[in-house]
């Protein structure tokens, strides 16, 4: 791919700079294309805690010229398990199966360097985010190719694809954040109804999420871990309430029939395939569809856009869904209300 424009480039608008959306934009920047990024947001979103990058979406990085700023900042995940709140060791999370089939690590990085990385590398290839732009009628986005890239309740999707599928709550609360200090001890712990999890993320922190029924001030949170092993109540002790993030636990539901309309529409991230966070897979999908949509476009150029649209879909939408699907069963599996035969079952698992 080349930066410059050529007879098989066109314009695009991409509609929101989250991960999915800033990728994508890099990608058919590459590719040659005009693009213009819209985010109603008015400054850089930079919230959040750490994204787990699988291989699979280090490769994509790889393909999008990402791969290098991703490592920089990025720590390897390589040990971790899941426990009883006693802290009775379940099984190990299957991370060094994962790095040997791959050949690298699964890895860790705090959203806000990504995020980053992603803007500076739009940024050199001469385009740049155009924030304060809430639409009210992406029907009237006048572009080659509109990418949809703005979240779960995207007005992309809404505007193309009507009520075919739409947000729905799976019951529970999450909640991340990052303490200020490191622990040796990595995984998810799974109780009755909930689960707390902790992975690195950067020298001198932690990176923790939670998931219960009900909590809805920080001294809930703390009451709902207090008599766990060590070290989430110290986790959740030494972590500024202030800096916690908490959110519903919604999805998409049901499955959509296409990731794309009309032949110049398409989703990408959660506006296509917004799932729970279990898997920890948000981000990959999302860098994924970014990178399989870029190089379909690239490989068969605006004239043939429908077809490169089409073969987008056809990569992206069952897999993601099938992450998707595997992500909300995952969290159904940890919080069930009957931990004695979860744990039996997980105690089977390959060590």
């Amino acid at each position: 791919m080349d930066n410059g424009r050529n007879d098989e480039s066109g314009t695009a608008v991409v509609v929101g700079a989250g991960v999915g959306g800033l990728a994508t934009a890099i990608g058919l920047r590459r590719a040659g294309w005009s693009v213009r990024v819209l985010e109603g947001r008015t400054a850089p979103d930079r919230y959040g805690t750490a994204f787990g990058i699988h291989p699979t979406a280090q490769s994509a990085l790889d393909r999008l010229g990402l791969g290098e700023a991703l490592r920089t900042r990025a720590v390897p995940y390589r040990r971790a398990h899941v426990r009883r709140p006693d802290g009775t060791v379940l099984a190990a999370l299957p991370l060094e199966r994962i790095e040997r089939k791959a050949g690298r690590p699964e890895l860790l990085i705090a959203r806000p360097h990504l995020i980053d990385a992603l803007h500076a590398e739009l940024d050199r290839l001469g385009a740049a985010v155009e924030y304060g732009q809430r639409l009210t009628d992406p029907r009237t986005l006048g572009a080659d190719l509109v990418v949809g890239a703005d979240g779960i309740h995207s007005t992309v999707r809404t505007a193309h694809f009507g009520a075919r599928s739409g947000v729905r709550a799976i019951g529970g609360v999450a909640w991340i954040g990052i303490a200020g200090f490191e622990t040796a001890i990595h995984g998810e712990t799974w109780g009755e109804g909930r689960f707390f999890g902790m992975t690195p993320v950067e020298p001198g922190r932690t990176n923790w999420y939670a998931t219960v029924p009900e909590a809805t001030t920080a001294g809930e949170l703390r009451a709902a871990f207090a008599g766990w092993h060590d070290p989430i109540p110290r986790v959740l002790a030494h972590t500024d309430p202030a800096t916690w993030i908490r959110y519903e636990m919604r999805h998409l539901h049901p499955a959509l029939p296409a990731f794309v309309a009309a032949g110049r529409i398409a989703l990408v991230g959660d506006a296509a395939h917004a799932m729970t966070p279990n898997l920890g897979q948000g981000a990959c999908t999302a860098l994924l569809d970014a990178e399989a949509l870029t190089r379909a476009v690239a490989a068969h150029g605006r004239a043939a856009l429908p077809a490169a649209l089409r073969a987008y879909d056809a990569e992206r939408r069952r897999s993601a869904q099938r992450v998707a699907l595997g992500s909300r069963t995952l969290h159904r599996f940890a919080t069930t209300r009957r931990p004695r035969l979860r744990d039996a079952l997980v105690r089977l698992l390959p060590g």
